[in-house]
């Protein structure tokens, strides 16, 4: 054979299959230039870079004269500080781009036009994940001129910044991972979205713990960042991505507009784990059976219809995850907080407020904005039900679904407070444990349908619920931390604890604890604790009430004469 024709017969290029080309691949050229060209991709830049900016500017070292051969601690100190925060934030910020990939795809009516298309499921399953990854990459690059101006400084190498970054992108793209594999089980992103967040909630922690116990060991925690997470991270990502593929080329049945077909009976009876029973209880707390009969005369038809058909029309298959995995974390924490660790007891109070936050707003942020977005709020409005009576039959159904979840929480706290008898001369602490979270439950319900009322779509409603939220809870305990660390001056720590009373995580350690929960042999090491904070906490919660009363209250005058 001629040589000249056996080089005719080989390939020009290595060609990728279809649409696994970065260049070629229309579903990331399509993410791509919705995602970036918004306003929202420059604002979020321009603010994320004003907050590093910030903290950087606050965590300053305030030293005089620094000895860079002695690796200052407070410089050791800020790079530790500005990488946990990067971590944290990627953390709240990878689930928001990525859960809804493909549940957008089936809310907005476009998902039996993508599995119909001629792209492969893994080339789609790429696009969405690199299109959702690329906005949060370019938030950790823009860091690196900030990041550069501490290394002068001394305290950490060059070497640990960069295994710093390659332990943040791979936990980036991890996170992103989990947000499209939830999304591609859930028709509604609410739900993607806050499945992901219990699921990522755990790493995020072990990943912060991590960091912590390994600061001793410089070399050791090099090690680990740079081959001990990435395979784990990478093998994660692949299975993750698999799964999801699969789940493409063999989609469940599908009827009109790319819902699922959901047999509730045939869920139950395919079930793996929890089964939910509407006919039992505790299950028709929180999921009635469906009503076989006529409704009572003067009973709310709105409430009526919202408890037993659109709370879980989509199936039980969120509930279910989210009572397992709140549960399987429960359990370990009630054994070490409330019974080997007794001064750490707040705690397990600061997950039960977190499980609220992250799951009680899904059930009440898409009150209003789902019926908006089904355009129905129109023919809601025309019926003879005033609009409070429909205000207070979605809200009373959104906020009963939430408390009975958190109630299971709450069943765990109370076997550790009935069965360790240190907890017995600590009333005012035992009361207070369970006095803030229901306080919490009833300030995110409001917040939510408050949300709900203000936003034309679920997933703004959802993000402005957590954003709100997160300013009030994490915001004031996050300033009172880096304050402390940072040693700054009395005056500043002092407004900053003032800014405190509207976090319930301050208002829980606050409480106070006697000499037996502390385990210590004086009465006088007893923690007296801050009771004007804990009441200025609970006046807070009370104010943010009455305000998210007045804001619904003006929409609801709105709604009377129809102007939506």
């Amino acid at each position: 054979m001629n040589f000249d024709a056996l080089l005719s017969r080989l390939p020009t290029r290595w060609n990728l299959p279809a649409g696994f080309g970065f260049k070629n691949n229309p579903v990331l050229q399509r993410e791509l230039l919705v995602n970036l060209r918004t306003n929202r991709a420059f604002i979020l830049l321009a603010v994320y870079q004003v907050l590093l900016a910030a903290v950087t500017l606050i965590a300053w070292p305030s030293d005089e004269r620094l000895d860079l051969t002695q690796s200052p601690p407070s410089a050791r100190r800020l790079v530790d500080l500005f990488f946990l925060g990067q971590y944290v934030i990627a953390s709240l910020i990878a689930p928001s781009f990525a859960a809804g990939t493909i549940s957008g795809e089936k809310e907005r009516q476009t998902y039996e036009m993508l599995l119909a298309s001629p792209l492969r499921p893994g080339a789609i399953v790429l696009g969405k994940l690199v299109a959702a990854l690329t906005h949060l990459a370019l938030l950790i690059v823009a860091s690196l001129p900030i990041i550069v101006l501490f290394l002068p400084l001394g305290g950490v190498s060059v070497y640990e910044v960069a295994a710093a970054y390659l332990g943040l992108f791979v936990s980036v793209i991890l996170f992103g991972a989990i947000g499209v594999f939830c999304s591609s089980y859930f028709s509604r992103t609410s739900n993607s979205l806050v499945v992901s967040y219990l699921v990522i909630l755990p790493l995020v922690i072990g990943g912060v713990l991590l960091w912590q116990s390994l600061a001793a060991d410089g070399l050791l925690r090099l090690k680990v960042i740079v081959f001990v997470v990435p395979a784990f991270a990478i093998s994660a990502v692949i299975l993750m991505a698999a799964a999801t593929a699969s789940r493409l080329l063999y989609p469940p049945d599908v009827g009109s507009e790319g819902k699922e077909i959901i047999d509730l009976e045939q869920e139950a009876a395919e079930a793996v784990g929890l089964v939910i029973q509407p006919d039992q209880f505790p299950d028709r707390l929180f999921a009635p059976p469906r009503r076989e009969s006529l409704m009572e005369d003067g009973a709310n038809p709105v409430y009526d219809k919202e408890i037993h058909g659109e709370i879980f029309s989509q199936g039980t298959l969120m509930l279910r995850l989210v009572i397992q995995i709140s549960i399987l974390l429960a359990i370990p924490l009630m054994g070490v907080l409330l019974f080997w660790q007794t001064p750490h007891a707040p705690w397990f109070a600061v997950y039960v407020i977190v499980f609220n936050l992250l799951v009680g707003p899904v059930f009440l942020a898409g009150t209003f904005t789902s019926e908006r977005e089904r355009q129905t709020l129109d023919l809601l409005l025309t019926t003879t039900l005033s609009p409070w009576k429909i205000f207070w039959g979605k809200f009373v159904v959104g906020f009963r679904v939430a408390f009975v979840l958190t109630s299971f929480l709450v069943w765990p706290m109370l076997l550790g407070l009935v069965l360790n008898p240190d907890f017995y001369t600590n009333w005012v602490l035992v009361i207070g444990l369970f006095a803030v979270p229901i306080v919490v439950s009833v300030v995110n319900a409001f917040v939510a349908i408050t949300a709900s009322l203000y936003q034309t779509r679920t997933s703004m409603a959802l993000m402005t619920t957590y954003v709100v939220l997160i300013v009030l809870y994490v915001l004031p305990p996050g300033m009172s931390t880096l304050a402390s660390t940072l040693n700054l001056s009395s005056q500043t720590q002092r407004w900053v604890d003032v800014l405190g009373v509207t976090s319930p995580f301050r208002a829980l350690f606050a409480l106070p604890m006697d000499q037996h929960l502390l385990r210590v042999d004086e009465s006088s090491l007893a923690y007296a604790g801050q009771p004007m904070l804990v009441v200025g906490y609970f006046v807070c919660s009370v104010a943010f009430t009455m305000i998210a009363m007045f804001l619904i209250s003006i929409k609801m005058k709105r709604l009377g004469g129809h102007l939506e």
